[in-house]
């Protein structure tokens, strides 16, 4: 005689049982803290119970789109832990973004809900005008609040796959439209395990303060481990940055684990009363999202001895570290960005797809369980994405003889002069430590003889004494060979950014297309 077994719908941990787990185990401990306030486990727990069922008191429900438009706080972290425990799909929005490219990805996404903050509420309205298909908004403050209070916070009966999607991330577009990059339950649990086991985090790490904001994947990231081991996650504001208010948090906090862009990080190093400062509890101190020199990371081993620094590479697709560079390698293979991470395999190619031997330049490919399931809507760029079996990156690096790699551009940036490669990354580093520059971007501009040639757009870092092109071609000469050097120059007064703050690369080609440039002497 046959026994009927039950089927069991298994499922992974999501961040809403992470939330859940410690809500039971740890109620009063902090889990995220935001100027000063904060919400303990068993206080978070709650709202977003609370408001996940206000969402879905608004329609929505399994795989449906939220999005939100909103400044760093923690009820833009409330309101995805909500859309992760409702089953929904949760689209950050980058509030830098003008109410026409907010239109584009409510449409993109197709999002049925949009929760805003009011100071992007006219913002918001403009953008829903032009998509019908948002049916509700929930402003942030007190009619958030309301819909909060009017819900009930029993547990909802909603099984989450781990492997349906979790969020849309949408790409910076520097290059045309944002793609979405969806990332699944699963994508972010290998991830936030695989980095936690990968760093080797101690019971001291368990108060990070990812600098970057939530609609960023390294925001989303970066409040992930202290989910995962139960700590607290500090949310830094939005707006401009404050080094000295920086400092101030991580003194006040205690913060042992934070995470800053390098413009963020050559701020902070140059607060005049630093080493006065305590932070002896500050152990890990990482940085990622855009190149830094190799001056700066010196200043920054100097300048916290006590901490581990490390480096983050990866990208929004692979959600989105792939590889580390670890604290005892910072000095040793200082310009690296270190080794794969946990769980991530790669190999470096040519455009046959063809291992490139150690030391010559490929793109770098990867394999992980952390990288995303698709571009939402986007089966033709997926497909080219996925190519070969491999997730392009789009990163072009070299390997050293002891595994480490070190990028040397993007794939799409790299100039090609008279036969040769120039990598930008690399003659970028180099003007990057004159003492005159402030930024610099590299760009290709067409050449009669070349075909193709370097042009340098420099930003000086005193806009009174800026540097001139006989000094700049004089310190390329010493550092780089012949070719390398740029054949003219552009002093600007800043570089032309888009809202996620990556430097607009084809505008700087539009603009330099017809001349308007510093000719530098014979090289």
């Amino acid at each position: 005689m046959s026994v009927a077994v039950p089927v069991l719908q298994g499922r992974g941990m999501t961040m809403s049982d992470m939330l859940g787990r410690w809500a039971r185990t740890t109620p009063d401990v902090w889990a995220v803290r935001f100027e000063g306030a904060g919400r303990t486990y068993a206080e978070l727990d709650r709202r977003v119970t609370r408001l996940a069922r206000a969402l879905r008191e608004r329609g929505v429900g399994t795989g449906d789109r939220i999005a939100v438009l909103s400044l760093n706080g923690m009820e833009t972290w409330e309101a995805y832990l909500a859309g992760v425990r409702l089953g929904a799909i949760v689209v950050p929005v980058n509030f830098r973004l003008v109410a026409d490219e907010v239109a584009y990805v409510l449409t993109d996404s197709g999002a049925k809900v949009l929760i805003v903050d009011p100071p992007l509420a006219d913002v918001g309205t403009k953008a829903r005008e032009q998509v019908p298909g948002v049916t509700s908004v929930l402003q942030i403050g007190e009619e958030y609040e309301v819909a909060l209070a009017a819900a009930g916070d029993d547990p909802l009966d909603v099984v989450v796959d781990e492997d349906e999607p979790a969020f849309i991330m949408y790409t910076s577009g520097t290059t045309g439209r944002p793609k979405g990059a969806v990332l699944t339950h699963h994508n972010l649990l290998m991830h936030v395990f695989s980095q936690v086991v990968h760093i080797g985090w101690h019971p001291e790490d368990r108060v990070g303060a990812p600098g970057a904001p939530l609609f960023h994947i390294a925001g989303l990231a970066g409040g992930l481990p202290p989910l995962l081991v139960g700590g607290t996650n500090v949310i830094i504001r939005s707006g401009a940055f404050d080094p000295v208010e920086t400092l101030d948090m991580i003194e006040r906090e205690r913060i042992s684990s934070i995470f800053l862009v390098p413009a963020m990080w050559a701020a902070v190093v140059a607060v005049p009363d630093i080493a006065e400062r305590d932070l002896a509890h500050l152990r890990r101190i990482s940085w990622g999202a855009a190149p830094a020199s190799t001056t700066l990371l010196r200043t920054l081993i100097d300048t916290f001895p006590q901490a581990e620094v490390m480096t983050a590479f990866g990208q929004t697709e692979c959600s989105p570290v792939t590889c580390l560079l670890r604290g005892e390698d910072s000095i040793r293979k200082i310009g690296s960005v270190g080794t794969p991470m946990l769980n991530v395999e790669v190999r470096v190619v040519d455009p046959e797809m063809n291992d490139v031997p150690r030391g010559e330049v490929g793109e770098i490919v990867y394999r992980s369980p952390m990288v995303m399931k698709e571009y939402w809507n986007k089966p033709e760029e997926t497909a080219e994405a996925f190519r070969g079996g491999w997730f392009h990156s789009g990163d072009l690096v070299r390997q050293d003889e002891d595994g480490y790699f070190y990028v040397v551009d993007r794939l799409k940036d790299m100039i090609i002069s008279g036969g040769e490669n120039i990598y930008c990354a690399e003659v970028e580093d180099v003007l990057a430590e004159h003492p005159k520059v402030g930024e610099v971007a590299l760009i290709g501009v067409a050449d009669a003889k070349y075909g193709e040639a370097p042009l340098a757009v420099v930003a000086p870092r005193d806009p009174a004494d800026p540097p001139t092109s006989d000094e700049l071609a004089a310190w390329c000469r010493e550092r780089l060979a012949r070719y390398k050097n740029p054949r003219e120059y552009s002093i600007v007064g800043a570089l032309p950014r888009n809202p996620s703050g990556k430097v607009l690369k084809t505008a700087l080609r539009e603009e330099h297309s017809a001349g308007s440039l510093v000719a530098s002497p014979a090289v």
